[in-house]
């Protein structure tokens, strides 16, 4: 199944609860737009493309809440309830982007206040259509980058879990696998919250790729030592010149691969790429709570002094030095960045 849907027979938003994976697989779904807001804040939905469909479809709830039958009043009410989305994670540029395409609708629309209510979930339906199609593009475009017998390291989650379908750099990984590449991926745990070992790890389980987990700290060790041939990550959201905003731990594992020698690919689709922000210094950084360090446990006692205190960045910038290419659904860009991402990006708008 879709990571988020939409059900018809309910009238709701469905998403595959993250937070329970792998220990237990459940769905749960919302009626209420408040409810998709927090389930992007608390991580039920996690990955920027799969953020980006779960506000579309949010803020088509939020159309249907309104009970308003006047036009404007009803772009007034979806208006205040985009902000509410916007503001749960705001370093995933898709979350914006989703939003963005979803006012316009509302903004352009000319008939009544029910047919705005339907437009608004068709375009919530075709935001999520286009992100597989997307996904599949950006696939066969970087599994090419793959050769036969290459072990990969491979950071956070970036999977069909982090999409709607199918995913981003580890959509590359599994296309190549189903090409009949013979290939093992190192799975970094990527603390805190450890998406690589809960989500990536059970991902590749499911489609039978030979993985093993490896701490975020063993990495530059594997790198040194000839035993890994491509690094493969997403990405929240880039900047013009190709620097990239990815889960914490990125900047590390990117640098140890330069130094050593290694091909890093952030594989992206265009709607993650904000040329609005000429460098990454200028993307917003999300910092969570710092409970997300310190509830670590060993023998069943907290592993920190108490009273600590801890910071907790839920993501970092590598800059556009680090990368070796970037995949996106309109073909491989190499540098120079700035001005071959504007290419691809104006590709896609044409």
């Amino acid at each position: 199944m879709r990571t988020v849907e939409w059900n018809e027979k309910i009238g709701a938003v469905r998403m595959i609860d993250q937070r329970l994976l792998p220990g237990e697989f459940r769905t749960v779904e919302y009626d209420d737009y408040h409810q998709v807001a927090n389930a992007i804040r608390d991580m039920v939905v996690r990955g920027a493309p799969a953020i980006g469909a779960a506000a579309a479809f949010g803020l088509a709830l939020a159309a249907k809440q309104d009970r308003s039958v006047r036009l404007g009043e009803l772009r007034a009410y979806v208006l205040e309830a985009a902000r509410l989305l916007q503001a749960a994670r705001p370093t995933a540029v898709n979350l914006a982007w989703a939003l963005e395409r979803m006012l316009k609708v509302a903004a352009s629309f000319q008939g009544g206040a029910a047919d705005l209510r339907q437009a608004m979930l068709v375009e919530a339906q075709r935001i999520a259509d286009e992100d597989v199609e997307i996904n599949l593009r950006m696939a066969r475009h970087g599994a090419a980058l793959i050769q036969d017998g290459d072990t990969i390291i491979h950071h956070c989650n970036t999977g069909a879990l982090a999409t709607v379908d199918w995913g981003t750099a580890l959509g590359v990984i599994h296309m190549a696998f189903e090409q009949g590449k013979r290939i093992h991926v190192l799975v970094d745990e990527t603390r805190p919250r450890l998406q690589g070992a809960r989500l990536t790890a059970w991902e590749l389980q499911q489609y039978g790729i030979p993985y093993e987990i490896i701490s975020d700290n063993a990495a530059g060790f594997f790198l040194s030592t000839g035993k890994v041939q491509r690094v493969f990550f997403g990405g929240d959201r880039m900047a013009a010149n190709g620097d990239v905003a990815n889960k914490i731990g990125t900047y590390m594992l990117a640098l140890a691969a330069f130094d050593n020698g290694i091909p890093a690919y952030s594989v992206v689709p265009t709607s993650t790429i904000d040329l609005s922000l000429s460098h990454g210094g200028l993307i917003p950084i999300e910092e969570r709570s710092q409970d997300e360090v310190l509830n670590i446990q060993a023998g069943g006692q907290p592993v920190h002094p108490q009273g600590a205190k801890a910071r907790n960045p839920a993501f970092d910038v590598t800059p556009h030095r680090l990368l070796t290419a970037i995949v996106t659904e309109n073909g491989v860009v190499y540098p120079p960045y700035e001005e071959n991402l504007a290419r691809v990006v104006k590709k896609g708008g044409s």
